[in-house]
């Protein structure tokens, strides 16, 4: 917000987005994408919160941000910053292809960092199996319970997802063991 300040701009919209940054399809990056127009900036913290994607999908990601007509500003790549101000054409051009550069390299450290901390976890807990440590992640038995008292009202895995937030998967989880336990 500071930052917007700062440069003498005015932010029309604020997208939080809860969603992983290493998957495209994301509900509020879209909305973003659907609402913003021609020469909007998208302003972003950290350029890996739009980039951890894999090549295919970060290429289909700066398709749309382009044909939108819009640039993207991170406070963490200062060649961005030149977008938020009216230069000639030329150093326009020259700036904006350094930037595309810069973000695909910041993009491609992104997501070299996520398959690194991923590879990591998964190491980890194999050895923690092989060691009798690995217990998983612990049930919720609160959203459990909820989970089957609405089942035995009769809800429909549509409606527990949308009461209570929850995945399919974990309703299945639950629809299962309470067979087993009958």
């Amino acid at each position: 917000m500071k930052f917007a300040e700062g440069m003498g701009l005015q932010i029309a919209c604020w997208f939080e987005e809860n969603e992983s940054g290493a998957q495209l399809h994301r509900p509020e990056l879209f909305r973003l994408l659907n609402v913003a127009m021609p020469g909007d900036i998208i302003l972003v913290e950290q350029v890996d919160r739009i980039s951890r994607l894999n090549t295919d999908d970060w290429e289909k990601l700066k398709y749309l941000i382009g044909h939108k007509g819009l640039k993207v500003v991170s406070l963490d790549l200062p060649t961005s910053y030149q977008f938020m101000s009216r230069t000639d054409e030329f150093t326009e051009r020259m700036l904006a292809a350094l930037n595309s550069m810069m973000l695909d390299m910041l993009a491609a450290v992104a997501r070299k960092d996520y398959e690194d901390r991923r590879r990591r976890q998964a190491q980890g807990v194999q050895k923690a199996k092989q060691e009798g440590k690995y217990k998983g992640r612990p049930v919720n038995k609160i959203l459990h319970q909820k989970i089957e008292g609405l089942l035995m009202e009769k809800k429909s895995y549509s409606q527990i997802e949308n009461l209570i937030g929850c995945s399919r998967h974990t309703i299945s989880k639950v629809s299962k063991l309470m067979k087993i336990v009958q």
